[in-house]
């Protein structure tokens, strides 16, 4: 590649950067205004897809930039949720603590399971995800002491009722601004360089070794950051919903949320944002009209497989380059 053609792709790819920098921006200008001209019940919805975008870019790091599969990331998503739960119910009040002792207790849990997934790979590694997933699963359904058992814990306190009316607005701030710090740190951390060398180490990870990388432990890292980010979701949503179940820790979770992160794109900073918002907002119409929503959701995975295998952001970039 010649000086002239390596200094055109730089280029393009910082004009690149810079729409998407500028989408970004104005993505979450409009998800602000929204409770302004939305019902309360949209807004709602606006809150519960910002907090599964969370959670699939969580995921993302794993799938789409580190290459590891993962079919049990409800775990660290029900952590967090059965967290917020058990010091409601204790009579812990207040945001920043319960949020901070969720999220640590779901990036422990993964950095657990990284000890133990981290040993193999491909089919494997995705099983074993799955297994450990459907341990705590199991756990939650019958140790009904602590965990309510199949009827879940209710009565979930919002951490914002000291401003009465306005407590469920003000949460949907909390959340949206949430969701646009974590957006900026995920831009930041693909494109630093301990995300180059993520998408080095999917790419080959035996070469990325050679050059002297602890693949492992770029993969552990990427497993911790992965867990909290699902716990931060998990809480959000367990306050939101005044309510978390076994439900949360379900293989159909895990399946939710990874499809969204391949219907919308894997390995695409936007992809699992636009996969969260489009497949709520679906499930929100569907079962409005019937209860098959998960065949519905096994039949966007094949047409996605089929026809959008890079997902939509992937679809969208092959319709720009076969432009004339």
């Amino acid at each position: 590649m010649s000086t002239a053609q390596i200094s055109r792709r730089l280029t393009q790819v910082g004009q690149t950067r810079s729409v998407a920098g500028s989408a970004t921006i104005a993505f979450v200008c409009a998800l602000a205004m929204a409770p302004l001209v939305l019902g309360s019940y949209p807004s709602a919805m606006l809150a519960k897809m910002m907090i599964y975008g969370i959670f699939a870019i969580g995921l993302n790091l794993l799938v789409g930039y580190t290459g590891i599969a993962s079919l049990g990331h409800a775990a660290f998503f029900g952590t967090g949720g059965y967290v917020i739960a058990i010091l409601s119910r204790a009579g812990v009040d207040g945001f920043f603590l319960p949020l901070a002792v969720a999220i640590a207790a779901s990036t422990v849990l993964a950095m657990a399971f990284a000890c133990l997934t981290l040993r193999s790979t491909g089919p494997y590694q995705l099983m074993i995800t799955l297994a450990l997933s459907q341990v705590l699963w199991g756990a939650a359904y019958s140790w009904r002491a602590v965990s309510g058992g199949d009827d879940g814990i209710p009565g979930i306190r919002l951490p914002f009722s000291i401003f009465g009316s306005n407590a469920a607005i003000f949460f949907y701030g909390i959340v949206l601004s949430v969701f646009a710090m974590v957006l900026i740190a995920s831009r930041l951390l693909v494109y630093s360089p301990f995300g180059r060398s993520m998408i080095g180490i999917r790419e080959n990870g035996s070469r990325m070794r050679a050059l002297g990388f602890n693949v492992w432990l770029h993969k552990f890292i990427a497993c911790a950051i992965s867990g909290a980010l699902a716990g931060l979701a998990g809480a959000l949503l367990a306050w939101q919903n005044g309510f978390v179940g076994p439900g949360y820790l379900s293989v159909t979770t895990s399946a939710l949320v990874l499809i969204m992160v391949i219907f919308g794109g894997a390995g695409t900073v936007a992809g699992p944002v636009i996969g969260a918002f489009i497949l709520i907002g679906l499930e929100n119409v569907v079962s409005a009209i019937t209860d098959r929503w998960v065949l519905v959701l096994g039949l966007i995975y094949i047409l996605t497989s089929l026809f959008a295998p890079q997902g939509l952001v992937g679809l969208f970039r092959a319709m720009r380059g076969n432009r004339p």
